[in-house]
């Protein structure tokens, strides 16, 4: 489970680890819910404040990135509603920043990245980030003929219809433009006229809307579009996809040119150089915040040079060459009614607050983890006091809830004037409230430090383990398995029918056969139904050959995330040779090892998990018996057509000089190379600038073809 209140810097591998599966789940759903369904359950401060804390331990673990990481993905699936339009070009989502320190490391790290000194040199523009949906529409030769959605990001929801029903959007381009252009923005409801329909739909005795986002966000979704057009949405330009020409070669000339096409563009961007007058025009905004007529949280900055921000380039789902910088939180004050344990896959023990409902900005909130017994003591993980001695949390406290920040929503501390007199410390339970089993504080061997998490010893005695390792294991981005939810595997666990029952991940391929030979039939059973039953079959059938990587992933090896398997998938290619590495890389050492901790991405930490996981030898009976009825697919390579360097490792060494070593590496994987850490008689190219050492040395002995950056450039064509 989660660690939420500790702060990034104190916690322990294992902590962070736990903490990147919660938040991974945590911030899908409510991608799911924002992005497919309209219908979030909590604000934007609260959601950038999930990815906020994610981003936060990423980088300071990169090793645990996981594959469901908010950092790898953008927005949710298309709803199955509308038809699927893939994007020309990927909708990327950005990351964001809610202090002037934050914007201060977004502009050094650009200066950094293009090795520069920070002197002002690089223009920024500035404006207003529309809280509405994204859009990307596309021209032909000048007339409209799509609109989606941004969707998950690669695939979105063909909304044209209605699109063509705002009158802000042109139908048709002037003559002169490129044959072929996307331009994306944001369609928006103004407050005028969110105030203006709710007025009526109270007038005529109807539910009235939430807030102007999610009406604009559902208007645009109607299959009637006449309903669309009835609800006065609007758009702003300020970005695009696919475009044959580029008519200019900045951020601002480019928005300016939307403007002349005919575009509403927003009128209080600006291009800035320093970060004093980009933090001021991010103040001035925030002034003017209450009288726009539209929704904003917060300022958009982008590296206004086309060229520098293709130098930039991206991240797996955002570019380097812009940020949001968010608006700041809120606060409020609310009850602890009582304070409940969770537990975990990985068997945490994770105290939870139920809250006395508050609402904070336009969201109630109901409940907030405390992360750990040392946390409602006011302990951090490095044995500090994160609240005074007496600031304990107790059922009956008064406490200061926050929206956003490290966790959402978050404890800050406790009210001490209204500390009831029959109060009394929570006991942390010692046996687990599931299984009964001991519940243990583990001591890292490494460290000699005890875990600030108490974990169930039951492991697969334990009911609430096994469940959310089946949980896991169907879930969206593991197997995927449409029909398993929650609900659903929690009914099959604790069946006592051989023919309804499911314990093991196995055991889900072979439910239609034990069915066809019971005379219990699923069918029957009320909330199924012949129906449903016949489609739960389909989508299991449908994952009997899976993704190499979502097969690693959905094993639920403990460190290893989706992005950590989506790395060994395309390292290994198949699975039989993945598990033989696993197998030959037991004894630590070897070979084997070291070839799996020189992966960049792969620590000692990770590579030590997925080996003592391949030691168990009921992991190995359970995987055997899921082999025999699911085929994982050998891992597909990137497509690098004409790349001399596309699946080759290369090493990086010495100090570049034509280029930052981030540049290095992420030109090298945009080509399909890997990028390793160190050498190993599997390293194809070591690029050594001066000073290289004792990896240019390695390479030497073992006969690896080595080079320097202008030979490398050569290779790869500049």
């Amino acid at each position: 489970m989660s660690i939420e209140g500790s702060t990034v810097d104190t916690l322990t591998i294992e902590e962070a680890a736990a903490e990147l599966e919660r938040l991974a789940k945590e911030i899908a759903h409510h991608d799911a819910l924002y992005h497919g369904k309209d219908q979030p359950e909590i604000s934007d401060a609260d959601y950038d404040a999930l990815k906020r804390r994610n981003d936060a331990i990423e980088a300071r673990f990169p090793e645990l990135i996981r594959e469901d990481s908010p950092s790898r993905h953008v927005g949710a699936a298309p709803s199955v509603t509308f038809a699927p339009v893939v994007h020309a070009r990927p909708m990327l989502s950005l990351d964001n920043t809610f202090s002037q320190e934050d914007v201060q490391d977004f502009v050094a790290g650009v200066y950094r990245f293009l090795g520069r000194l920070p002197d002002q040199s690089i223009a920024f523009t500035a404006e207003p980030k529309i809280d509405g949906l994204s859009m990307s529409i596309r021209y032909e030769n000048g007339r409209l003929t799509t609109a989606a959605t941004r969707g998950d990001g690669t695939t979105g929801e063909n909304v044209t219809a209605n699109i063509r029903t705002i009158a802000e959007i042109p139908t048709e381009l002037p003559k002169g433009v490129p044959s072929v252009v996307e331009i994306r923005g944001e369609v928006y409801m103004a407050k005028s006229d969110f105030l203006a329909l709710n007025r009526q739909m109270e007038a005529e005795g109807k539910q009235t809307y939430v807030n102007p986002r999610n009406t604009a966000a559902g208007s645009l979704r109607q299959l009637d579009a006449k309903v669309t057009a009835s609800r006065k949405l609007k758009f702003f330009a300020y970005a695009w996809g696919e475009i044959s020409e580029m008519p200019a070669d900045t951020q601002f000339a480019m928005v300016q040119t939307f403007k002349d096409w005919g575009f509403p563009v927003n009128p209080l961007m600006k291009r800035l150089n320093s970060v004093a007058d980009i933090l001021a025009h991010y103040d001035e905004i925030g002034l003017e915040r209450p009288d726009l007529d539209y929704d904003i949280d917060g300022v958009v900055y982008k590296v206004d040079s086309l060229e520098l921000q293709g130098r930039l380039g991206f991240r797996s789902r955002s570019p380097r060459w812009a940020t949001a910088h968010k608006f700041p939180a809120e606060q409020a004050f609310t009850e602890v009614e009582k304070i409940e344990i969770q537990v975990g896959r990985t068997g945490a023990l994770t105290p939870v607050a139920r809250l006395k409902p508050i609402t904070v900005g336009g969201v109630v909130v109901t409940n907030a983890t405390l992360h750990n017994e040392d946390y409602i003591k006011g302990i951090g993980n490095g044995g500090e006091r994160i609240r005074p001695e007496d600031h304990d949390i107790r059922e009956g406290d008064t406490v200061i809830v926050q929206r956003a920040g490290d966790v959402i929503p978050q404890i800050l501390d406790v009210v001490m004037e209204k500390r009831l007199a029959e109060a009394k410390p929570y006991e942390f339970p010692k046996t687990c409230p599931v299984c009964g089993s001991h519940a243990v504080r583990e001591v890292n061997e490494k460290t000699g430090k005890m875990d600030s998490v108490r974990r169930c010893t039951g492991g697969f005695i334990c009911r609430a383990q096994a469940t959310e390792h089946l949980k896991h294991f169907v879930s969206r981005n593991a197997s995927d398995i449409e029909g398993l939810g929650s609900k659903q595997i929690d009914f099959f666990f604790e069946n006592e029918d051989p023919s309804l029952q499911i314990r093991t991940a196995p055991e889900i391929f072979t439910l239609e056969k034990r069915q066809q030979q019971s005379i219990t039939k699923l069918e029957n059973i009320d909330g199924f139904g012949k129906v449903s039953v016949g489609k739960l079959y389909g989508a299991i059938n449908e994952r009997r050959s899976i993704a190499l990587h979502r097969f690693i992933y959905a094993l639920g090896i403990r460190h290893v995330g989706e992005t950590t398997a989506k790395l060994l998938a395309r390292t290994y290619g198949t699975y039989e040779a993945f598990a033989t590495v696993m197998k030959e890389a037991a004894p630590l050492s070897g070979d084997a090892w070291s070839d799996l901790n020189a992966i960049e991405g792969i620590g000692e930490v990770v590579a030590r998990a997925m080996v003592e996981f391949y030691k168990e030898p009921r992991n190995i009976e359970v995987i055997g018996r899921l082999l025999d009825e699911v085929t994982p697919e050998e891992a597909e390579q990137p497509v690098t057509s004409g790349s001399p360097v596309a699946g080759k490792t290369v090493v990086f060494t010495g100090s570049l000089e034509k280029f930052t070593r981030d540049e290095a590496k992420a030109r090298a994987e945009s080509l399909g190379a890997k990028v390793a850490g160190s050498v190993s008689k599997k390293t194809d190219f070591v690029v050594a600038g001066p000073g290289a050492g004792s990896k240019l040395d390695k390479a030497r002995e073992l006969g690896v073809q080595t080079m320097d950056e202008d030979e490398w450039l050569a290779l790869i064509g500049g």
